[in-house]
């Protein structure tokens, strides 16, 4: 199903709860789409109402970003910062929509992400934690620069991670993700931390796994 009302272009599949659903938000990958993400939704637990959004800056010729990334000769390769950091905080508006529009739990919210929706997902749950519950980032990395400031002032007790990342993944190197588990502790996050023998995607297993992970938490 699809609409178009909020902020965030989505498409939803439904709960089979009337009310109160535990809300999951899908944030796809750079150069991608809200279709991504959704051919997971069919295999997820029926109690999840299920979102999965848009990226507000189209590419070309087609796919979407949260934010840019740019190459050329004097700084390599680097994010545009400003728009990943509007991106975070239009996700967290899109939140609050959500909430209104949907007969959702506004306390039982998980967010997915992939790759750059993965980075967004740290970004929003790091500086809007009273809005989320848990977070499965897969295949991403910590991007501190769009990160609040006072991240050691702040109660991050209601959040749980699951990560993931390929053992060979060629876009985004392991050892980017391998200094996750160490931040998330530092800040007393819980979390868990897993690889697989796989490039820039998701195993089976991965998928398996986060599905167990996430189902023990949405209940």
């Amino acid at each position: 199903m699809l609409n178009t009302s909020l902020s965030l272009h989505h498409v939803i599949r439904e709960s089979s709860l009337s009310k109160n659903a535990p809300l999951l938000i899908m944030m796809h990958g750079y150069g991608s789409d809200e279709n991504d993400l959704f051919s997971f939704a069919s295999e997820l637990p029926e109690e999840l109402f299920i979102i999965s959004v848009k990226a507000p800056y189209p590419m070309q010729p087609y796919g979407n970003a949260w934010y840019a990334i740019n190459f050329d000769a004097e700084r390599g390769k680097w994010n545009d910062n400003e728009q990943a950091i509007q991106s975070r905080d239009l996700i967290s508006k899109f939140i609050d929509e959500a909430l209104n529009a949907y007969p959702v739990n506004a306390v039982n919210v998980s967010l997915l992400g992939f790759s750059q929706g993965s980075i967004l997902s740290y970004a929003v749950a790091l500086t809007y934690p009273e809005k989320v519950k848990n977070v499965v980032a897969l295949s991403g990395y910590i991007v501190s620069d769009i990160f609040p400031e006072d991240l050691e002032s702040r109660d991050y007790s209601n959040l749980d991670f699951y990560c993931s990342h390929g053992s060979v993944d060629q876009v985004i190197p392991v050892d980017w993700a391998r200094q996750t588990p160490t931040f998330l502790n530092s800040l007393n996050i819980k979390n868990q931390y897993s690889e697989f023998p796989v490039g820039h995607g998701v195993a089976p297993k991965n998928f398996h796994e986060f599905k167990v992970w996430l189902s023990k938490r949405i209940s």
